[in-house]
């Protein structure tokens, strides 16, 4: 930002050397009444000021240029980090839920196999004892066998029960045999389900590591060329180095301001053009029969134990930040917000997208303390930060590397996508 006291600044002191320099004329004689006055600067002299000041200004506006390149590349490798990192996190989850899933199948394989091996056994009796009734043998030799009526009707009474019997052990040990190869089938399915899972969390902790190493040596670099920057603007402003930081924080500041401001103003723009185009479709379907709209759900109350959740967290600022870490003394984003809803009394996965899903999602206004912040790169399958709210417009968050964990404004940065109350 161009300091609006430079231009001038430099003319006066230029100007005031070039009055004070004697004329390259040959010194008057000398004047009993005193000295003579300066010479009048020429209008070269004051061209020649101006263009030194105007230099100046031209340098410190190029600086700052520079300095916006190296913010927005330092916002870039953050929201890359950022990126790998709960797709890491996201690709642990899928991993442990695909190994419990491979152990429930396992389990279930078993408890079908235990089934059969009782059910086969119960229909081998049946076919034992089916055997010995002669349950082969036709009605007629049945009737010429017997010895009379009573003994026919005890018989055939007899056959019909164990016939009856046999035909449920029978089925019994069928159902039995098709779901033991069911559950071996799922157990075989859950289980090449939780290789891929694992393979892919590997290849994701790679990836992550790769991206916070070079998000972390870019963040070195970077913070490096904005210290010499700011130092190079301490020396044209003929300011301290601290004074010249704590300008440029605000210049900071109200950029990231101005982008947040632009932001909101572009989402109520969309919103009012999705509101009116909704208003005209509601308008020409005025004529036709519609049911009654239903009723949009009540706001989900304040979530219980927001307090020690948010007490959680502000104990842990200033504490680093590192990926994939929940604590004990290190943190990344959704790792913090897990631990810190886990001494609230809730339980959430160590994954941004899955605190989203499992949570209740509200809008900014409704914001409470305790609710979720959410950063997004489109839906809420994209989502890649998380932070919590503190109330009063400020979130407690793990921010990236190279940044502990922080109080700051819920603007901070880029405008949030998402909010969800646990």
């Amino acid at each position: 930002m161009r300091s609006p006291s430079l231009g001038s600044g430099l003319l006066a002191l230029v100007v005031t050397a070039v009055v004070c320099i004697p004329g390259a004329q040959a010194d008057p004689p000398a004047d009993p009444a005193g000295p003579a006055a300066p010479a009048a600067p020429t209008a070269a002299d004051v061209q020649a000021a101006q263009d030194r000041a105007g230099g100046a200004e031209g340098d410190v506006a190029a600086i700052q240029q520079r300095l916006a390149g190296a913010a927005a590349e330092l916002d870039a490798a953050t929201v890359r980090a950022a990126k790998a990192t709960e797709a890491w996190n996201g690709a642990r989850w899928a991993a442990r839920t695909a190994r419990a899933a491979k152990q429930q199948a396992v389990a279930d394989a078993a408890a079908a196999d235990q089934t059969l091996v009782t059910h086969k056994a119960a229909f081998r009796d049946a076919v034992i004892t089916a055997q010995g009734m002669g349950l082969e043998m036709s009605m007629v030799e049945a009737i010429i066998d017997a010895d009379g009526m009573d003994t026919l009707l005890e018989q055939s009474a007899a056959s019909d029960y164990v016939q009856s019997l046999f035909d449920q052990r029978r089925i019994a040990y069928v159902d039995a045999a098709d779901a033991a190869a069911t559950a071996a089938d799922a157990a075989t399915t859950a289980s090449a389900e939780a290789a891929r899972a694992l393979a892919d969390a590997r290849a994701a902790r790679d990836e992550a590591s790769a991206a916070a190493g070079e998000a972390e040596a870019a963040t070195a670099r970077i913070e490096a060329r904005r210290t010499r920057l700011v130092k190079r603007l301490a020396r044209l402003r003929g300011v301290s180095v601290s004074i010249a930081r704590a300008h440029q924080a605000a210049v900071d500041a109200q950029a990231a301001a101005q982008a947040a401001a632009e932001a909101a103003a572009q989402a109520d723009a969309d919103q009012a053009a999705q509101d009116a185009k909704a208003a005209k479709n509601e308008q020409a379907n005025d004529d036709a029969p519609t049911t009654p709209p239903t009723p949009a759900g009540p706001t989900p109350a304040p979530a219980g134990g927001a307090e020690a959740a948010i007490a959680f967290a502000r104990a842990q600022l200033g504490e680093p930040y590192r990926w994939g870490a929940a604590g004990p003394s290190a943190w990344d984003c959704s790792g913090l917000v897990v631990k810190a809803w886990a001494a609230g009394g809730k339980t959430l996965p160590h994954y941004s997208v899955a605190q989203y899903e499992q949570s209740t999602p509200i809008g900014r206004d409704q914001l409470r303390p305790g609710d979720l912040v959410f950063w997004s790169d489109g839906g809420p399958g994209s989502i890649f930060h998380v932070a919590l709210y503190a109330g009063d417009g400020r979130i407690i968050h793990a921010p990236r590397t190279g940044r502990p964990v922080t109080e700051e404004s819920i603007d901070y940065w880029r405008t949030p996508d998402f909010f969800a109350r646990p």
